[in-house]
């Protein structure tokens, strides 16, 4: 897929996902995605299909996770999307790197950013 559609992906699905539609938001991920949470918390770590993934954001929903994209930079297989980041009321900004694949599906999710307020709140 080309950058641009690969970037109105990540779009579609960063809409989906404010609004509550996890499905949707899923919809164009690849069943093997791998999605890495890092820092040293109890949620760090490698997180492989839809499953796994689909625990870990309702590990962050309760915790009131909210994300607000606010740039979208698209570049051949990759999306690079700069975020605010809510959890627990606290507010910061992280860069989230999205991979797809030749047919248009996220095979990869990497967030980069300080990982002190996830330490905070899920502590190992």
């Amino acid at each position: 897929m080309s950058a641009q559609a690969n970037k109105e992906s990540a779009e579609a699905a960063y809409r989906a996902f404010s609004a509550g539609d996890a499905a949707a938001a899923m919809e164009k991920m690849d069943d093997g995605v791998v999605w890495t949470a890092r820092g040293h918390s109890s949620i760090s770590g490698t997180y492989k299909g839809k499953e796994e993934v689909a625990t870990l954001w309702a590990k962050l929903g309760e915790k009131g996770l909210r994300t607000e994209p606010h740039d979208f930079i698209a570049d051949g297989d990759k999306v690079v999307v700069l975020t605010t980041v809510t959890l627990d009321g606290e507010s910061d900004e992280a860069a989230d790197v999205l991979t797809y694949d030749e047919e248009g599906k996220l095979i990869a999710f990497d967030q980069l950013g300080d990982p002190t307020i996830a330490e905070r709140i899920f502590p190992q």
